[in-house]
């Protein structure tokens, strides 16, 4: 049984398996993505987040899914393109990935069945769903898609000051 993030790993948008233990130590907020959603401006404010915060200690992980109203048809590579020249990002992305359903990724169904939604729900029921993790592997929030990352910075810098 998996007891923490860092038991998964997760292929990058240039197809490299990643093991999350690579990132033991760092504040993460992962979030499932899509690049014809009304939330994909979210992008940008989260390179902000990323570029004011990633010498603390904070990562991004971001998780490019096409489960809803099919917003995400883009293959890996356009997806790459799109994200880097229409919102500079620079975190990191991996490859598609269902984040419910039979083939959710087991990740997410790590993140789902121990950081509940609202009503106790245990689906990701949009694009932009974020999770908070502490540097310590623990989930610590669950924010939902309408949830703007400027939003939830002071959860992040209040993680990055423990140490």
């Amino acid at each position: 049984m998996k007891q923490s993030i860092y038991d998964f790993s997760a292929t990058t948008i240039e197809f490299f398996n990643r093991p999350l233990s690579e990132y033991k130590g760092k504040v993460l907020l992962i979030v499932n993505t899509a690049s014809k959603c009304g939330f994909t401006p979210q992008l940008k404010a989260l390179q902000d987040l990323y570029e004011k915060h990633s010498k603390k200690g904070f990562e991004i992980l971001a998780f490019p899914c096409n489960q809803f109203m099919e917003q995400e048809p883009a293959n890996e590579k356009e997806i790459k393109n799109f994200c880097e020249t229409t919102y500079n990002t620079t975190f990191q992305i991996f490859s598609k990935i269902d984040v419910k359903g039979p083939d959710q990724h087991p990740l997410y169904a790590y993140l789902t069945s121990n950081a509940p939604g609202i009503f106790g729900s245990r689906k990701i029921k949009w694009n932009f769903t974020k999770f908070l993790i502490d540097r310590s592997g623990k989930i610590v929030r669950r924010y939902a898609p309408a949830t703007k990352p400027e939003d939830f910075e002071k959860d992040i810098i209040g993680l990055l000051e423990k140490s």
